[in-house]
């Protein structure tokens, strides 16, 4: 007799269905951390692997810590395997991302993969946002959980940068598409930009909106960074002049590769991803924004019932972490709601 499968196992086929319709595996090289990375901060608490080809980012009582590439680009596909910190990570962040604000402080362009701690038993959360110009008080993030937990092995998580358009991918499914427009103006992010990756003590504002802190009696949290992808033209972040012209072939090579074309499998993939998994988008948030519309919102009647005026999913998926863990009597912290 066929076994049935439980509520996490058919997420997690779920999104492996998802996974093989959207696209066979990214064919991309992959660097050394020597070859496009250096140490950013956290002293001891970033250790490279002997083979120099993964990294463990620690956070304790003493510090956080990080790494940033080498070089700035302009544009390019930027990818790392992670494996998240496990038991109870209220108020940790780990972070994968593109930045530009120590170049340009008041008009940085960002592009993020957050992962968000929780208390023991429920999900991390991941957020992807967008800032274009300094345009922070215009965030546009979104949150969703996953069919995985993502402490037991890694994921990768990619972020593929054009001059017109950002796709956000989870493993090789694209999660998240970004098209410029005239609308968007100086939001949409236009210049060179590093690649970041860091952990960090985000307990104002990481778990249930700041409610939860960080208790580092479960410290060190340890995150695990492997399969570092670094592909873009790279510049100079000073002399940029000729920057557009000598970066437009390696543009138009981004543009023509696999991750670049969303194929209408992959847009059902994605679609899939969004109606099952999204449990927080900017667009719907009416306390923050009002009635303002964003350009680059594809305000679909039908996910639009689904989220209430705060942007969060009025019906959210059942978390991985929670539907597989022994029944025990819960303590204090583990009954504090989660954002």
């Amino acid at each position: 007799m066929a076994a049935t499968l439980t509520g996490a196992s058919s997420m997690v086929l779920f999104f492996l269905l998802g996974l093989v319709a959207a696209t066979e595996a990214f064919d991309v090289p992959t660097l050394t951390f020597g070859e496009g990375f250096s140490h950013l901060f956290g002293n001891d608490n970033l250790i490279r692997s002997a083979d120099d080809r993964s990294v463990r980012l620690t956070l304790n009582s003493y510090s956080g810590s990080g790494f940033i590439s080498s070089d700035l680009y302009e544009h390019g596909f930027f990818s790392a395997s992670i494996k998240l910190p496990k038991d109870y990570t209220a108020g940790v962040v780990v972070a994968f991302y593109t930045s530009n604000g120590d170049v340009f402080p008041d008009t940085h362009d960002e592009l993020d993969f957050e992962f968000l701690g929780n208390v023991r038993g429920k999900d991390w959360r991941i957020q992807t946002n967008v800032y274009g110009n300094g345009s922070t008080t215009r965030g546009r993030e979104e949150r969703y959980l996953v069919p995985f937990d993502p402490t037991e092995e890694p994921h990768r998580y990619s972020i593929l940068w054009t001059p017109d358009y950002i796709i956000f991918y989870i493993d090789d499914v694209p999660i998240r598409e970004v098209v410029r427009s005239d609308a968007m103006g100086g939001d949409f992010p236009s210049k060179p930009m590093s690649v970041y990756a860091t952990i960090w003590d985000g307990s104002s504002w990481a778990t249930s909106y700041g409610r939860v802190k960080i208790n580092y009696k479960y410290a060190p949290y340890v995150s695990e960074f492997s399969d570092l992808v670094l592909r873009g033209c790279r510049v100079d972040p000073i002399q940029q002049v000729d920057s557009a012209d000598r970066c437009a072939e390696a543009v138009e090579e981004l543009m023509s590769v696999d991750y670049a074309l969303l194929t209408p499998r992959k847009r059902a993939a994605m679609r899939r991803f969004r109606e099952r998994y999204m449990i927080y988008s900017f667009c719907y948030d009416q306390h923050r924004y009002g009635n303002v519309t964003f350009p680059d919102c594809d305000y679909v009647s039908s996910e639009h019932s689904r989220f209430g005026e705060w942007g969060d999913n009025k019906f959210p998926p059942k978390e991985v972490r929670r539907s597989r863990r022994r029944s025990r009597k819960p303590s204090a912290v583990d009954d504090q709601p989660s954002n």
